[in-house]
């Protein structure tokens, strides 16, 4: 617990203190957001906001997992969690650069959508191949063949079918995250309580390994490599987010932009893939899949009908248009993904204590 306390108290501080910093340097430079014209016209006011915010989570989050292994000096870092770390910064590496040339050249269109899917996919799929090594002293690897809900069913994919299944989850979380982060605070705070979420998950899992045949054919007990440390970047990535949110909350001074969203959407994706529970992150991260479908409902409607479903999608922007002050569905939505998160908890306990 030592690690967990000091990752996500220092990713906190680095966060906290180091965003106004980055504020300065982005305002002295004019690296402002654009404000598309087709959106919500109260957004116009935003325009200018500096961005590229998430380069700040990212850098709080890896101090923050140094300072825990520092804190924790008979412990080294392990295969999972550099792996998840790796999956984080590569993908927000891809956005800052999507980021950085829009703002440099003051438009809308960052990376060529070829040049932006194939760095997503380098990194996605390299994270993909590596997760099937490095086994540990039990001879598990950082990620299973097998499909996962709270623990591995017996689906079992090979190993070209994992890669292709852990691609489409990366690919999907990241654009979730990416799809949310339309409001001041709305992506951060949701993805504060599922960060939150997988501490405890984390935890629970490493104080409960499976060790004897009896403890095994009960069901009490996880085959997860490395659980604690996956708690360790889990709260790291908590604290900055929080950290992150004094500056991000209504009226944001930054934007996080495609360097956090996607970012934060890889590490969600490699905590599932690495803990075991990837499906159950479709309801732990259940807010972040309902404005992501509302965008493949708008999308598919229009084709179909040439009607829409939604007077914007994705689907906070349609509740702006519909008159609601943004602050209002803000909290709104960061109940409805409160209520996601205790969900999934809910049945992930439940799950345990069934012993099945």
């Amino acid at each position: 617990m030592r690690g967990v306390l000091a990752a996500s108290a220092v990713s906190l501080f680095i966060a906290l203190l180091g965003t106004p910093i980055a504020i300065r340097i982005l305002v002295r430079r004019g690296y402002g957001q654009l404000i598309r014209d087709d959106g919500p016209t109260t957004h116009q006011t935003k325009r200018g906001t500096p961005t590229m915010g998430g380069s700040v989570i990212i850098i709080a989050v890896l101090v923050g997992y140094i300072a825990a292994h520092i804190v924790l000096h008979d412990k080294s870092p392990t295969a999972s969690g550099l792996l998840v770390l790796y999956l984080m910064t590569g993908l927000g590496l891809v956005g800052f650069i999507d980021d950085y040339i829009k703002v440099s050249k003051q438009r809308s269109l960052g990376l060529r959508a070829k040049a932006k899917l194939a760095g997503q996919s380098i990194v996605a799929l390299s994270f993909a191949v590596l997760a099937l090594h490095h086994a540990d002293a039990r001879g598990l690897n950082p990620a299973s063949k097998d499909i996962s809900f709270i623990r591995d069913t017996t689906v079992g994919l090979g190993a070209v079918g994992f890669v292709i299944w852990a691609y489409l989850m990366i690919a999907a979380t990241s654009n979730g995250v990416n799809l949310t982060d339309g409001l001041d605070g709305l992506a951060t705070g949701s993805a504060c309580m599922v960060f939150g979420a997988y501490v405890l998950i984390g935890v629970w899992q490493s104080g409960n390994p499976c060790g004897s045949s009896v403890v095994r054919r009960l069901g009490r007990c996880y085959d997860v490599p490395n659980a604690l440390d996956l708690g360790i970047v889990a709260a790291a990535v908590m604290g900055a987010c929080f950290g992150f949110l004094w500056w991000n909350a209504s009226p944001a001074k930054i934007f996080m932009g495609d360097t956090g969203s996607l970012a934060l959407g890889g590490a969600l994706a490699g905590l599932a893939i690495c803990t075991r529970t990837e499906l159950l992150l479709v309801l732990l991260g259940g807010l972040f899949v309902l404005i992501t479908v509302s965008v493949i409902v708008q999308v598919g409607f229009f084709k179909l009908t040439k009607r829409r479903v939604f007077r914007m999608a994705p689907l906070q922007h349609h509740f702006e248009l519909a008159g609601w002050n943004e602050v209002t569905i803000v909290i709104r939505f960061w109940i409805i993904a409160g209520l996601f998160v205790a969900g999934g908890l809910g049945v992930f306990y439940a799950e345990w204590l069934s012993g099945t």
